[in-house]
Formats: C-alpha cells, structure tokens, sequence
C-alpha cells in the first residue's frame, strides 16, 4: 500500500503527460508541423503565446472559464478531457500493477492510444508515425511484461494485422470498396505484440459490440443515414485498453460459465 502523497504524484504526471499529448494531437496529423518546436503552446484562434501559468492542466481551463486571456475565444473541452483521461490512466494502471516496469509499459501505450484515438475522431486517418514503430518498439517492450510471452506477442502480431487485412479484403471482394482502413490494421497489429493473442481477439469481440451499438444508435439518431463514417480506430483503444485492466478475469469468468 502506497501513501496518498505517490498516488497524488502519479495522477499529477499523467495530467501533465496528457497536455503533451494535446500538443501530439493537434500538431501530428499537420506534417508541417513539429510536435516540439514551437515549445510554446499559443492560442490558435489569435496566436498569443500561453503563459507557464495558463497551461496548468485542467486548472487553468477552469480557472480561465475555458476561454483565451487574450482574445477571449472558446477552448476545446477536449483539452482537460485529455489531460484528465490521462491522469485516470496513470493512475488506474499504477493501482493495477505498482512500481513495475509494465506499469510504465501499459501507460505509454494507452497514451499512445488516446492520440490515436483522437486524431482518428477528428481527421479519420490512424497516424503510420505513431503504429509503425510502435510495433517494434511494443514488441521489445512486451518482454518485460509477465503475462506475455515472445510466442503470444508473435501471434497476437499475426493475428491483429492478419484478421483485419482479411476483413478489409472479403469486404473489398464483395463489395469493390475500401471498408477497413490501413491504419486500423497496422493498429491492431501494434496491439497484438504487446497485449498477446488473446487481447487481440478479446479487443475484436468488444471493439465490434460497441461498434455496432454505436452505429446503430447514431443511424437511429440521423433517422437511417449511412452516410456517417464511424472511425473503428476509438473502438479498437477501448477494446484494448479494457483488456489490460479486465481482460484476463473477463476471460475466465467466461470459460468458467461455459462448464
């Protein structure tokens, strides 16, 4: 049991990772841009550089009515949403494993996951900057975690880059349209080297429930339009990131009904 003082650091860490990823989020899908330079965050409705003391994650928003001290323009809530996303991340992955080094592994993953998840809702596309090398990088990562093994990892790598790549091609056969994209394949692939074979097919499960629900209700809600493309990737990171924290009692709760 850790004092309250560690789980304050941890939650506070997370929240300050989580403003960088608002920088990732924003600058990665704009190839122009670099993720470090500028160094400060500015407004982007008047270009005012942001003081150290208004970008105090979640605080300042609050503080500031979440609009600019200069030109007084509205602030995304979705930059304390991702702060604060990050923050629980933290900590939930830290009261889950304690000082391990998977601890470190699992949060840089669901962070790299929220601004996978992000970009996607916003510009529809799955960043290759973020999925290519994160397979190698995850790959060696994974050898540190227990409960994967370097079989798990090169199955989990087979099957979440092969299951959607058929999908997509059935689809294609069938129907002559692109249905599943590239990014959404390199990103299940990402996540099968670090989370094994059986996250790959538990995040396929949920990813697709959740998915139908989803599609199914905003059809209800646009009374029948189809037109609506609902980006897979959000799903496949919530598939994902629940079997980190659930996935493996999920599991044998359900083997255990079935006898």
């Amino acid at each position: 049991m850790y004092s309250y003082q560690i789980y304050l650091a941890i939650f506070i860490f997370g929240l300050c990772i989580g403003s960088f990823l608002n920088v990732c989020i924003y600058r990665i899908p704009d190839e122009s841009k670099s993720v470090n330079q500028p160094s400060r965050s500015i407004c982007l409705n008047c270009g005012y550089t942001l003081k150290f003391y208004d970008n105090i994650p979640i605080l300042s928003y609050i503080w500031l009515k979440g609009r600019c001290r200069q030109c007084q323009a509205p602030i995304s809530w979705r930059y304390p949403l991702v702060e604060l996303l990050t923050g629980l991340g933290a900590i939930s992955i830290f009261i889950k494993s304690g000082l391990a080094p998977e601890t470190l592994i699992y949060f840089i993953f669901i962070a790299c996951l929220l601004v996978i998840t992000f970009i996607d809702l916003d510009h529809r596309i799955i960043p290759d900057v973020i999925t290519l090398p994160g397979i190698p990088v995850f790959f060696v990562m994974a050898m540190a975690v227990p409960d994967v093994t370097l079989k798990d990892s090169l199955i989990g790598l087979l099957i979440g880059g092969g299951s959607l790549w058929a999908v997509a091609l059935i689809y294609k056969f069938f129907t002559g349209k692109d249905g599943m994209g590239g990014g959404d394949i390199k990103l299940l692939a990402m996540m099968g080297v670090l989370i094994g074979w059986q996250g790959v097919l538990f995040t396929i499960f949920v990813s697709s429930a959740i998915g139908s629900v989803t599609g199914l209700s905003i059809m209800l809600v646009q009374k029948g339009n189809l037109k609506l493309a609902v980006p897979f990737g959000p799903f496949l990171a919530i598939g994902a990131i629940s079997f980190i924290f659930f996935g493996q009692e999920i599991i044998y709760w359900y083997f255990n009904l079935l006898k």
